[in-house]
């Protein structure tokens, strides 16, 4: 297929040096900057520098750019894409996205299915893309709509990329989840690495900081637009997590030791029930 990606950041670069890597597809990589086309060139992970032109020959389209960015992106170059294209991205939030962009690409002969491919770095430049990224990683499809030919392509697409599994799932149900396994980690993150203790950790930390405090190194632009696009279901798992955080402040000041214990219990079933 000729596969178009458009965004070499991380998970951009990354789908691109994998197709590049574990298949014949054709790859027409499309950036704002110029170094990191001739770069991504260079590297053997696209096979062309796309232009708007490029896009007419496009049979999937990848949008691998901040969310705003996906629906303009789309909406000004609606002319040359193909007719009958299958649009697809990789963005952290699905309902808004999905409900703009089903309706941009019916007005204009194309076909969209959302998608979440559930890996990444700390980084986010191209420099950081890996083309092992995703191997056994989970991949999100939202279909909004669109036909099962085409959930099935893109999640034939994923497979040949190395994850591990396809996960159905609608816009809703997507970003309930994703504000828990993914959102509430970094907002938690960076709320922790703002503790005056921070700067002074050299020599007293270990493994344990470095995995509460790993995802702190954040792409700001991004995530603000992720966090307020799903503001309601994030909002909610913060509050949960304030009350689970009080309940143990709670336990602890009062120096109640036997609830103290049997609330760490509880944790410690409910991650080992999960064996991951």
């Amino acid at each position: 297929m000729n596969i178009a990606i458009v965004g070499l950041g991380i998970i951009g670069g990354s789908l691109a040096k994998a197709f590049s890597k574990r298949t014949e597809h054709h790859i027409i990589g499309i950036n704002r900057t110029k170094e990191t086309l001739e770069q991504a060139l260079k590297d053997g992970a696209i096979s062309e520098i796309g232009t708007q032109e490029s896009l007419a020959k496009a049979d999937i389209v990848y949008m691998c750019t901040y969310p705003e960015h996906i629906v303009n992106f789309v909406k000004e170059n609606a002319d040359f894409f193909k007719k009958g294209c299958i649009v697809t991205d990789v963005c952290g939030i699905k309902s808004e996205i999905c409900e703009k962009m089903t309706k941009i690409c019916r007005e204009n002969g194309l076909v969209f299915c959302g998608s979440h491919p559930m890996a990444g770095k700390e980084k986010f430049s191209y420099s950081a893309a890996d083309a092992d990224l995703f191997i056994g990683a989970s991949y999100i499809i939202v279909p909004c709509g669109c036909g099962e030919d085409v959930s099935d392509t893109i999640a034939d697409r994923a497979k040949e990329l190395g994850f591990g599994s396809v996960r159905i799932a609608t816009p809703e149900e997507h970003d309930r989840m994703i504000a828990f396994t993914s959102q509430l980690p970094h907002v938690l993150a960076c709320a922790y690495v703002k503790s005056p203790c921070c700067p002074e950790h050299t020599g007293f930390s270990a493994g344990s900081y470095r995995d509460v405090s790993r995802v702190a190194s954040i792409n700001e632009n991004l995530w603000t637009d992720l966090f307020l696009d799903n503001k309601e279901p994030l909002c909610k798992e913060i509050q949960i997590l304030i009350d689970n955080l009080e309940m143990f402040k709670k336990l602890i000041s009062s120096g109640d030791e036997e609830n103290l214990r049997e609330q760490l219990r509880q944790s410690r079933l409910v991650k080992e029930k999960l064996g991951e």
